[in-house]
């Protein structure tokens, strides 16, 4: 293994030692506030795309229209490079907002006009899968139970509320685990904009200073390390969540072999 000529010590020991320094921890920019804001922004963004992406979703698989185009409307957005719109969005959006207040915890004073690009990025990664597998979702229902949940009286809009998305609910959280993930990794990317924190903030900032003993790539490898264990427990957290909002009759379960 490669010494670092700064200190001589090898490269994953003085991972060791960033790890284990307490100051690394604690205030602003320590690990648990950059976490902390990651979470936040997770939350936030998820919260958004699930208040578009859902109710859009169910009127799909409902009615059956615009099938097509939300499908083609997806793929294509899966397809737009993150990095290359946040740059993009930060040149042509940013100088147009003036808000100069913040939100105070998570994001600072004069970082919205930049957080607004990470957010409309991050937005178009987390609507398609959401929207796919919400309309995926309820035109896999038997149609005998939109038929018998009509013929009791329901508007279209309450069988589709109370009947349609309660059984839909296991593939609709799919697709909401499926985008949170995306959006706890790529909020990385999101760090690229001023202001912007989350554990990307070390990555980026460390990319700028490799040979830095608190922000150099000791401090980048804690925040990938940081973002992969944040990953396995809200996947964790996730799937227990989907086992208790699903109806006990629609539950997944492992099939048995016959004896």
């Amino acid at each position: 293994m490669t010494e670092d000529a700064g200190n001589g010590l090898p490269g994953l020991h003085r991972v060791q030692i960033w790890l284990n320094d307490p100051g690394n921890w604690s205030g602003s920019e320590g690990m648990l506030a950059r976490l902390g804001e990651h979470i936040e922004y997770t939350a936030v963004i998820i919260a958004l795309a699930v208040l578009v992406a859902v109710p859009l979703g169910t009127a799909i698989g409902s009615t059956g229209r615009g099938t097509v185009a939300a499908a083609a409307a997806a793929n294509a957005l899966r397809a737009v490079p993150t990095l290359g719109l946040l740059v993009l969005l930060i040149v042509v959006v940013s100088p147009r907002v003036s808000i100069g207040a913040g939100i105070p915890g998570i994001i600072p004073s004069g970082g919205i006009p930049y957080f607004l690009p990470a957010l409309l990025v991050l937005l178009i990664l987390a609507v398609p899968p959401i929207l796919t597998s919400t309309y995926a979702g309820i035109q896999a229902i038997d149609p005998a139970v939109r038929d018998a949940a009509r013929g009791s009286g329901m508007t279209a809009l309450h069988a589709a509320i109370r009947i349609e998305l309660p059984c839909a609910i296991p593939v609709v959280m799919s697709g909401i685990r499926s985008a949170t993930l995306q959006v706890i990794a790529n909020l990385t990317v999101a760090a690229y904009a001023p202001l912007v924190g989350g554990l990307g903030r070390f990555i980026v900032d460390g990319d700028q200073n490799l040979s830095d003993p608190r922000f150099g790539y000791p401090a980048m490898i804690a925040a990938g390390l940081g973002i992969a264990a944040l990953v396995v427990a809200t996947d964790g957290a996730l799937k227990a969540l989907q086992r208790q909002i699903s109806s006990p009759g629609i539950r997944i379960r492992p099939s048995k072999r016959p004896s």
